[in-house]
């Protein structure tokens, strides 16, 4: 039996604590909010789960929501025609092969809590500091680190190499809301892209008052939808997010004018830059800890990938941990462990990257040509499955053309 001790209770953190119990370890997380804490507090994320990771958490046994979960059923995405009359220049939609879900993270981390305690893990509700680390670095074989913040956070050093963004490249904010319209075919990851200002998704999720939406908003830095600062009010972040869609996406606010807040905790509102880190964190000591999740991967949710990167990288993480035996977690063991994950990661954080960038001509040509061709819409759709599809087609232009022209000759 392995003792392991993860920092953060998160969807990486609990996750990976949750399939280390199971496989017969000794686990303790360390968390600095209680269940109840959670429960009634802000929203956290947007969290549209695709089917693999769903996979991961069905596979041990803590999809607690698959019958009352609202399922996302496709991708529709839409541009505004640039002459301002409201009509869209770009307009398809991709169903999924298998169904996503969101389920708000103030519902499924507490249930994770209890399920792990309940498994027998040890919960310690603490700001951890650096001298925890070194404590629990004595006393247990591993320690990893899940939380991104403080002190802990800036063990990890940015890589540079991978890390293209220093700031932020949007201002965000979460709208969760009850009474907004369906879409009439199936429900969807409703995705606009609007040039120069920002994107605007939304999509069916479980939130703590039941079924809702999700809305979340991507403004430019210093464009029109960088517009938070002076919210103060769950009434006025309402207002905001229904303002924004009035101005740009009609369509969006049409669906929109019975929507309540499901509750005054469902807003959110900040900005980060994207940030790869590298995954050994040193103490004082020269003890080495290992970092997962948004510690070492934070990426901008404009492809709706942190937690489904916080899945996939808690599955690599811990199939790695058990088959390593009585070894030691050394250095090699913990670079070996992060690249593993990389391998598919780099490929979500480059796709990522790219949609922050303004569309280069192939790519509007890929997205106008989705709207007439339905085996590419379907193709896009699932790729944020795994975007790993999207390469490199999606990435270089000769590559674009050549796919474009195949899909054209069959």
């Amino acid at each position: 039996m392995r003792k392991i001790t993860i920092i953060g209770g998160g969807q990486s953190g609990l996750q990976l604590a949750i399939g280390l119990i199971k496989a017969g370890n000794s686990v303790r997380v360390v968390q600095n909010r209680t269940a109840e804490d959670i429960a009634q507090g802000k929203v956290m994320s947007s969290q549209c789960m695709f089917h693999n990771s769903v996979e991961h958490e069905r596979e041990l046994g803590i999809d607690f929501w698959a019958d009352t979960c609202p399922p996302v059923d496709g991708i529709n995405f839409q541009v505004p025609a640039p002459d301002g009359s409201g009509n869209k220049a770009i307009d398809w939609t991709g169903k999924l092969d298998n169904s996503a879900y969101s389920v708000d993270q103030r519902v499924k981390i507490p249930a994770w809590m209890a399920e792990f305690e309940r498994l027998g893990g040890t919960l310690t509700i603490k700001d951890a500091t650096i001298a925890d680390l070194e404590h629990y670095s004595r006393q247990d074989d591993l320690v990893i680190v899940a939380s991104g913040k403080g002190d802990i956070g800036r063990l990890f050093e940015r890589d540079a190499e991978k890390s293209p963004y220093e700031t932020p490249q949007r201002a965000l904010a979460l709208t969760y809301v009850t009474g907004m319209t369906p879409r009439p075919e199936h429900s969807a990851v409703c995705f606009n892209l609007i040039p120069g200002v920002g994107e605007y998704f939304v999509f069916p999720a479980l939130t703590t008052s039941g079924p809702g939406e999700i809305m979340v908003f991507e403004g430019v830095p210093g464009g029109p939808m960088d517009c938070w600062g002076d919210v103060k009010t769950p009434e006025q972040h309402l207002a905001t997010s229904k303002k924004i869609l009035e101005t740009f996406l009609p369509w969006e606010a049409a669906r929109c004018e019975s929507i309540e807040l499901t509750d005054d905790n469902g807003i959110l509102a900040g900005r980060f830059a994207p940030t790869i880190r590298k995954p050994i964190g040193t103490l004082p000591s020269g003890r080495q800890v290992l970092g997962l999740g948004d510690a070492v991967c934070l990426n901008d949710p404009i492809t709706g990938q942190g937690s489904n990167n916080a899945a996939k990288a808690a599955a690599v993480y811990l199939k790695r941990i058990v088959a390593h035996g009585d070894k030691p977690f050394d250095a090699a063991f913990m670079q070996g462990t992060f690249d593993e994950f990389w391998d598919y990661a780099q490929w979500v954080v480059s796709w990522t990257n790219m949609m922050l960038q303004p569309p280069p001509p192939f790519i509007l040509n890929i997205m106008g040509t989705a709207c007439v061709e339905p085996r590419l819409a379907h193709r896009m759709a699932n790729g944020f499955d795994d975007p790993r599809d999207f390469f490199p087609w999606f990435a270089d232009p000769d590559a674009a053309e050549a796919y474009l022209s195949e899909l054209k000759a069959a």
